[in-house]
């Protein structure tokens, strides 16, 4: 893998620097978001293990449920408990636990440590219930609300590591507590009681139109049945509908406190800086304390100074045999393929040798006019990249950026997170280091 030094042309840009954020006490939690494929898993697992390596007690969140987050840290499966990493250096006095949200059982938590055990079995054997805590739409962002805001008030790490869905998606927690809230407000009780109040085809002309803004999940069930489940549901979360508004929003604040500190992650390409660029506003908008982007998977060269249009060049003239004999004094162009007068005058086994020694030069040029291409190749991708990446600080020139170089294959381990880290920490934002 060739090395990546700091490509030339780039315009400065402020430096993200990553060791400050995470040792810093006053900094509680840190959420990756940004479109999806562009490396925030990883990078939430790298942030994690280096945070826990320099001190912190850290317990990394993933809401994506791909494998990827358990496989790296050699967990064999993660679920709604935080489970201890092995394998991290906690001679500085950290630790790491790593967990994925389970929406259902998060559900389901909430609903026995607020309600008592009676109630609490009625609520989770409900039919209408269990469509709500597995498919509402917005339950799974609420969820993720109420696990960080479980994992904060528990107190046992200093460090909350979340890394978000893919896509939009990432942001949508910040408008779960608005979303659920007014699902399981007075209001819309009310609307679900008044069918059982009216009774027979009226009530369920009047229940229908409350069900047109739930999800398809909850078509399946029909009838009488649903007026039944629905009278019973309400009846047993009745008090508890104003705590869920209540915990969101707190959540929400905590958010938005100065604890905590979003990371845009994105890849140097248009569609991702995209999403990028509309996290940052967002966020903004939200008022919530954005620290800045890592730019992940950027490519670089080890000869920026040699151009994609010299190396074509050069290519072409290697291709061609055209290449300008400079021995003795003389200039001129030779003609690889025609025979030297020595290989004409010559009979034998030293015409064999000079013959094979022909071939292996024509191979070598041809090797060489191959990796010529390849790197002007690579000039042409630096330069896409360079310019999507101006684009974006153009827009945004107050963002502070980390780049983080492109290497083939996936991180697999503690070490590739730990490698990954170590090139989140440099300092200077105007050069990519290697990473996954």
């Amino acid at each position: 893998m060739e090395n990546t030094d700091a490509i030339d042309a780039m315009d400065p840009v402020p430096a993200l620097d990553i060791d400050p954020l995470l040792d810093d006490p006053a900094t509680r939690i840190i959420v990756c978001c940004g479109a999806g494929g562009v490396g925030k898993t990883t990078t939430a697992a790298a942030l994690g293990v280096r945070a826990a390596e320099r001190g912190r007690k850290v317990v990394v969140l993933t809401i994506d449920p791909a494998r990827r987050l358990a496989q790296s840290m050699g967990i064999d499966e993660l679920d709604n408990t935080p489970r201890r990493v092995k394998g991290i250096d906690e001679t500085a006095g950290g630790e790491l636990s790593a967990m994925m949200l389970d929406m259902k059982r998060t559900f389901d938590e909430i609903v026995e440590a607020h309600a008592d055990g009676e109630r609490a079995r009625a609520i989770l054997e409900n039919p209408f219930y269990q469509s709500l805590s597995a498919g509402f739409a917005g339950t799974q962002e609420y969820m993720a609300m109420e696990k960080l805001g479980q994992l904060r008030a528990h107190d046992e790490w200093d460090l909350i590591v979340v890394d978000t869905p893919p896509s939009r998606s990432a942001l949508d927690f910040l408008d779960a507590p608005k979303r659920l809230g007014s699902f399981l407000d007075g209001k819309f009780i009310r609307v679900l009681m008044a069918p059982a109040k009216v009774g027979g085809r009226a009530g369920m002309k009047f229940l229908n139109v409350g069900m047109s803004m739930m999800t398809g999940t909850l078509s399946k069930l029909m009838g009488g049945q649903l007026l039944r489940d629905v009278q019973t549901f309400v009846a047993a979360m009745d008090t508890m509908f104003g705590g869920f508004r209540s915990r969101a929003d707190a959540t929400y604040r905590l958010l938005q406190a100065p604890g905590t500190a979003f990371l845009v992650v994105a890849a140097p390409e248009r569609d991702a800086l995209r999403e990028a660029a509309y996290f940052v506003e967002r966020l903004a908008a939200e008022e919530m304390p954005f620290a800045g982007l890592v730019l992940n998977r950027v490519h670089g060269s080890g000869a920026p100074q040699l151009s994609a249009e010299r190396a074509l060049a050069a290519a072409e003239n290697l291709d061609e045999g055209r290449i300008v004999d400079q021995e003795a004094g003389k200039a001129g162009v030779r003609d690889s393929s025609a025979p030297s007068p020595e290989t004409e005058s010559t009979p034998g086994p030293a015409s064999e040798s000079q013959s094979h020694g022909h071939n292996q030069s024509h191979t070598v040029e041809q090797l060489t006019a191959g990796l010529l291409r390849l790197h002007a190749e690579r000039m042409h991708v630096l330069a896409r990249e360079q310019r999507t990446r101006d684009r974006f600080t153009a827009l945004h020139p107050e963002v502070a950026v980390v780049q983080v170089a492109a290497l083939p294959g996936d991180v697999h381990d503690l070490t590739g997170l730990r490698a990954i880290a170590d090139r989140l920490a440099a300092s200077d934002a105007a050069e990519p280091v290697e990473s996954a």
